[in-house]
């Protein structure tokens, strides 16, 4: 099958996985969903590309003393519990192996005449010299309101008329087809792509002759994908992801999912309702839902049918998924047949999801407790 699910790179932002659980559906998911295919645990992917990132760098107290790369690594690591790291390790978007890849990769783009490197008139702010884009607006780094006209070198990708930048055969899910919505989405982008940015952090496009500019992060966390996957000699990585995500990276990643025979594909999963802690408590209170089953609902159960249930997840469906997921558990085989798994992993590869809420197939799959590998902690007791 040689299917890998890798969680789409999260931002890393100031924030805890304890705090902000929804930020980890990706990663919860992908784990899930590895564990039954029976392959090992991969990386948890971070997004470090980040104009937010050298915002908070450069306010930093510590910025002279601290590097931006070591602000990241520290940042990452508070995202886990204590003594919880992931077992596959992380990667970022900005990790040598990534980077390295992310050349190889443009550079023959280049070669090929896919990608250009051309002088192309952008805004610039009048103040501190970040490019703003194409058109002039405050200036996202500084505030500043007064952008200037350019010309500079630059990465682009021209596409050819009527290219598509996201096609049905992009997602990974059987039968079902990505919303037409986010396909009018992803493809409301200009027929020229800048593909080079500046930031303070990221892949240096000074190898190719570009200084002083990064390869845009939305082309590079599918590369971190890809790479993640090579570490596996994975042909068919699958990325977990939200709709809003992949309709705001998929003109960037168009030439950046498919490298030697290794195709990316997206997963997309919907918005888990984690902000009501307190419901959420009382209806485990009334269907005396033990703790280690309650997190076993919210970072495995939950995560998965997030994939199912597309559109996002609502706290009006909550009861009715703990009650069936209650009813789920108590049926949960001790030994799972042989050929039961094998079927159920074949759905899984196939990306068809509706296992999650067939009452025959989910007690097959249903770990004694979540393999999240550091984006969670185990329940009590576990073992």
């Amino acid at each position: 099958m040689n299917v890998l699910y890798i969680n789409g790179p999260v931002q890393n932002g100031p924030f805890t996985i304890a705090e902000r659980p929804g930020k980890a559906a990706g990663i919860r998911a992908a784990e899930a969903l590895n564990t039954l295919l029976g392959a090992g645990p991969v990386p948890h992917l971070w997004n470090t590309v980040t104009l937010a990132g050298d915002l908070r760098h450069h306010d930093a107290p510590d910025r002279d003393t601290v590097t931006r790369q070591e602000r990241e690594e520290r940042a990452i690591t508070a995202k886990y519990a204590p003594g919880a790291a992931p077992t596959g390790g992380v990667l970022t978007d900005t990790t040598p192996v990534v980077a390295a890849l992310a050349l190889e990769m443009t550079e023959r783009l280049l070669q090929e005449g896919a990608l250009a490197v051309v002088p192309t008139r952008v805004q610039l702010c009048a103040r501190c010299g970040h490019m703003t884009g194409a058109a002039a607006h405050a200036c996202r780094a500084c505030g500043h309101q007064v952008c200037l006209p350019h010309t500079r070198r630059l990465l682009v990708w021209d596409r050819p008329p009527g290219t598509p930048v996201l096609a049905h055969d992009d997602c990974h899910a059987h039968r079902a087809q990505p919303p037409r919505h986010l396909l009018t989405i992803a493809q409301n982008v200009p027929e020229r792509l800048i593909l080079s940015r500046t930031r303070d952090h990221g892949i240096s496009l000074a190898p190719l002759g570009i200084d002083g500019l990064v390869l845009d992060p939305r082309a590079g966390v599918h590369i971190a994908v890809l790479a993640a996957a090579g570490r596996h000699s994975a042909k068919r990585p699958v990325m977990t992801v939200t709709e809003n995500a992949a309709a705001n990276i998929a003109a960037y990643g168009a030439l950046f999912r498919r490298h030697n025979g290794t195709r990316l594909r997206y997963a997309l999963h919907g918005r888990i309702p984690y902000d009501d802690t307190a419901a959420l408590q009382r209806m485990c209170e009334v269907h005396r839902v033990s703790p280690a089953l309650r997190e076993l609902f919210l970072a495995w159960f939950l995560p998965l049918c997030s994939l199912h249930i597309r559109a996002g997840i609502t706290p009006a469906q909550l009861p009715a998924l703990l009650k069936f997921w209650r009813r789920a558990h108590l049926a949960r085989p001790d030994t799972p047949g042989s050929d039961v798994l094998a079927e159920l992993r074949r759905r899984v590869a196939a990306g068809d999801m509706r296992w999650v809420t067939d009452a025959r197939a989910l007690p097959w799959a249903i770990p004694e407790y979540p393999a999240t590998h550091g984006s969670a902690q185990e329940p009590e007791g576990a073992s």
